[in-house]
Parts: C-alpha cells; sequence; structure tokens
C-alpha cells in the first residue's frame, strides 16, 4: 500500500509549524512524523472516515443559518495533530492572562467612574457608541467584580512564527466542546504517539467551568443552569454537552421565571431557586423587559434581578464593548494604563476607518487589505482584499464612508500552516488558534485549544460557517 508521502510537500512561503526552512522537523514533531511515514494513505482515510461517523454518532453537529437547506453538518476534525512546545505556551499563557486582566479592569472602569475616558486614553465616543456598549449596566455592581468568565482568544501565527491576538472573544465564545471531543477522537486514534509525546490534558475543563461559575454565588452550594437559545441554535450541541459534563440543568428561556426578585427554574417538583446563569444568548435576547421586545428566548425581568445581585450570569451583559474591532486596536494602550506594562502578545496592526487619515489609507489601500465590520463574527461582513473583485471593492469603499465607525482594516497575514491531510496526501493549510481562558479564583488557561483550519486551499477563512475545519491541539508538558 502507499505510504504517505511528504516527499512533494510545499512549506516554502509561509511559516510551517512542523518544517522549518531547511525542511528539518521542528521539536516535537519527530515522533509524529515517524508515526505519519509508516502509514498508508489508505489506513488514514479509514480513520478519518471513521473519527467522521463518531462525530456525527454523539451529534457534534452545527447549523449554518446562512444554509436554507436546513442540514446539519460536522466541524470536519484533521488528523494531524497541531503541536505546540511548552516554552510556546508559556508565551500565550503570559501574554493571555495580562490581556484578560486588563480587559476586566476596562470593563469595570468603563461601566463605574470611566476614568480611562477621562483621561482621554481611548476616544469616549468609541466606547459610548460602541454597538457592544449597555448604558443600563452603568454603575452595574457584577459579582465578585469579574465581568468576562468564559473567554475564547483568537490567535494567529505570521509569517516569522510570532503568536499575535487577532480578537478577543468575550460574550459567548463557542467551540470548546469541539476541543474536548476532538481530544477523545485522536487519543483513541494515536494512543501510542499520545502516550510518547506527553501531552497535557483538557479533559477537567468541565471541572474548572463549574468551579468558575460557582464562584460567582455565595451559596456553598449554587444551583447553577446553561441558559440555550434551543435547539435550532448553531452551537446548540455545545450547550447541551457543557451542561452534561458539568451535571448542571441546561434551560430555556420558557423554563425560567422571576418571581419575588430571584430566578427559579421549573421543575417536575416545582419552582427550584437558580443561582448562577451560563448564558449562551445575546445581550439583546436576554430580558424583553429591557431589551429587545420581540425576543422569544430570554427571560422577562431576570435584569431586574442581576442588578440586584439576586443572580449572577456569565458572561456579564454589555462586555461585548471590550471585543468590538475598534476597541481592540486600543488594547496596548489599555494595558499600559491600568498595568503599566508592555503588551506581552502583540495586537495584529489595525487601521480605524473612523479616523480621517487612516480611512484615506484604507480606502486608498483596500485592494491589499482586510476590512471587518467592528461588529461583526463569524467571518461574515469581511473583505479580504487579495482575493477579492474591484466591484466587491467598491462596495466596501462605500460602506465604509456611510458608516466609517463601523469598520477596520488589517493587513493580510501569512496565516502560519500545518500539516493537513487531502484525499490521503499531506499539504499545508493555514490555521489560526482558540484558547479558552477562564476567570474565577483565578485566571485559568486551558493548556489545548480549537485550531480552526482553512481546508480550501489557499483560503485564510477559518470559520466553520465558511467551511473550515478543526484540528487537535497537542500542548506538550
Amino acid at each position: 500500500m502507499q505510504k504517505i508521502d511528504f516527499s512533494a510537500y510545499e512549506y516554502d512561503g509561509f511559516f510551517d509549524e512542523m518544517f522549518g526552512s531547511n525542511s528539518e522537523i521542528r521539536p516535537g514533531f519527530n515522533v509524529l512524523m515517524q508515526k505519519m511515514e509508516s502509514m498508508s494513505s489508505q489506513r488514514m482515510l479509514q480513520l478519518q472516515y471513521a473519527s467522521d461517523r463518531a462525530q456525527r454518532s454523539i451529534g457534534m453537529t452545527f447549523n449554518v443559518y446562512s444554509d436554507h437547506q436546513g442540514t446539519e453538518r460536522i466541524l470536519p476534525l484533521d488528523l494531524i495533530p497541531r503541536i505546540i512546545p511548552q516554552e510556546d505556551w508559556a508565551h500565550i499563557e503570559e501574554g493571555l492572562r495580562q490581556r484578560i486582566y486588563a480587559l476586566n479592569l476596562f470593563l469595570n472602569d468603563i461601566y463605574g467612574q470611566q476614568k480611562i475616558l477621562k483621561d482621554e486614553i481611548i476616544p469616549k465616543d468609541l466606547v459610548l457608541n460602541c454597538p457592544s456598549y449597555l448604558e443600563k449596566c452603568q454603575n452595574l455592581d457584577v459579582p465578585k467584580d469579574i465581568w468576562c468568565h468564559i473567554v475564547g482568544t483568537d490567535l494567529i501565527r505570521d509569517e516569522h512564527g510570532e503568536f499575535r491576538v487577532l480578537e478577543d472573544n468575550l460574550r459567548c465564545p463557542s467551540g470548546v466542546s469541539y476541543m474536548l471531543e476532538n481530544r477523545e477522537i485522536l487519543k483513541r486514534t494515536f494512543p501510542d504517539i499520545f502516550e510518547k509525546l506527553k501531552v497535557r490534558p483538557v479533559t477537567d475543563y468541565a471541572m474548572h467551568l463549574r468551579k468558575t461559575l460557582a464562584h460567582l454565588s455565595d451559596n456553598p452550594n449554587p444551583t447553577i443552569a446553561v441558559l440555550t437559545p434551543g435547539t435550532y441554535n448553531s452551537a446548540y450541541f455545545e450547550h447541551s454537552y457543557l451542561a452534561q459534563q458539568m451535571a448542571v440543568e441546561l434551560v430555556e428561556g420558557r423554563d425560567l421565571v422571576v418571581k419575588g426578585d430571584h430566578v427559579f427554574m421549573r421543575t417536575t417538583k416545582g419552582l427550584e431557586q437558580v443561582d448562577v446563569i451560563y448564558r449562551r444568548i445575546d445581550d439583546d435576547f436576554l430580558d424583553p423587559l429591557h431589551f429587545r421586545k420581540d425576543s422569544m428566548l430570554g427571560v422577562p425581568g431576570i435584569f431586574d434581578v442581576y442588578r440586584k445581585g439576586n443572580v449572577a450570569l456569565a458572561n456579564a451583559p454589555g462586555n461585548g464593548v471590550a471585543d468590538d474591532k475598534a476597541v481592540y486596536a486600543y488594547v496596548p494602550d489599555i494595558i499600559k494604563y491600568y498595568l503599566d506594562e508592555e503588551i506581552i502578545l502583540k495586537n495584529v496592526d489595525t487601521y480605524l476607518c473612523s479616523v480621517d487619515d487612516q480611512r484615506k489609507f484604507v480606502i486608498d489601500n483596500i485592494a491589499d487589505l482586510v476590512v471587518k465590520k467592528t461588529d461583526g463574527s463569524g467571518g461574515y461582513g469581511m473583505l479580504i482584499g487579495p482575493k477579492s473583485t474591484k466591484e466587491e471593492q467598491d462596495e466596501f469603499v462605500k460602506k465604509i464612508k456611510e458608516n466609517p465607525n463601523g469598520y477596520i482594516a488589517q493587513p493580510t497575514i501569512s496565516l502560519s500552516r500545518v500539516p493537513t491531510m487531502v484525499d490521503g496526501v499531506p499539504e499545508g493549510r493555514h490555521v489560526d488558534l482558540r484558547p479558552y481562558i477562564l476567570y474565577g479564583e483565578e485566571i485559568k488557561i486551558i493548556p489545548g485549544a480549537l485550531t480552526r483550519v482553512a481546508l480550501k486551499k489557499g483560503s485564510l477563512v477559518v470559520n466553520s460557517s465558511q467551511g473550515g475545519g478543526s484540528k487537535d491541539t497537542w500542548v506538550l508538558y
């Protein structure tokens, strides 16, 4: 049978995480390389088929809202793991702790005394006019002064191999269930190399998540629930999976009711008070009495209970202002202001279309830049200049001129690549990295991450909704 062959693998032109510039194998990948070269392409295809079946059998599927066929898809899992040496991970951990700590101080400040705005470190209008800024959260006393309890920060590796933060996700970051289940599948697929490489475990994530949520309540044995929009949500598998792993209730808005300044859950034995809610619905839909009046997903009156301190919500409402893509440009200044430190994990260079000279630069160079909506997500509302048509560029120029506050631009980054199996042959594909951070008694970075991979050759878009896949991420001891 034909063995897996790396002889035609192209590693020039990008930072490749498995091969150096002279085709030498980077530390940590030797054992994996030996395993790959000992396997046949046919055996790899069989393992891939088994992996796909395993995902479907446990319901690891998601809906794409723009897909009107209504079919559920799996997030394709490539079986070549991404390996991150301990020294690289230590740098990532240090940078993420710094970043999340500073962003939490920022949220406490802008919804409190607003010192950073008064000191003109960041433009007042940029924050107060941000679509995710909630005036109703002003002077809100959040439990334990923590706003961002569960965070998924997207990192990329540039052409020099340096990790940079692409964007912050402080609202309802998704994908952690894929990180956990990808690990289970890879452990069964390659148990021998998993053991040899001494990979750090991620299986205790649910325990740490529950501990983080419990920390928000003064009740020594709090009742915790996961609030989901329902079965039609694209991440419903994850909501039910995490509730099951934490041994807590999975509820929809209709299962909860506010009575006497407390939130209760309807059960077969009557009403049971809920102390902590891990909400997986957006701010707008949380409470129809305060936000979107047509919301059927939230709980009428829950925001009033939250303000009175009788229920804890994770993540806190209003914290989306800290992951707005325009605010992102000021994170180095935010870190310097609150911590008096230089940023450890650098941003990608960012141009604000709200600033006259930067907007002119973006419009003049739009064919070479990536343009994003400041409140966009999922790969939607984005222009990748080098891969766009003149008509698409003209359309975005018009949008920028009509709403300059709504757009930012960044250079087209040559994302790092990792070998990925394509019809039994290893080829380089671009990847990003989403580590998960829990902020409870301490800031805990899970020693693993969801690696998203652009499966289309040459593509830089890794989002699942745009045809991306995933890899298991092995952080070594």
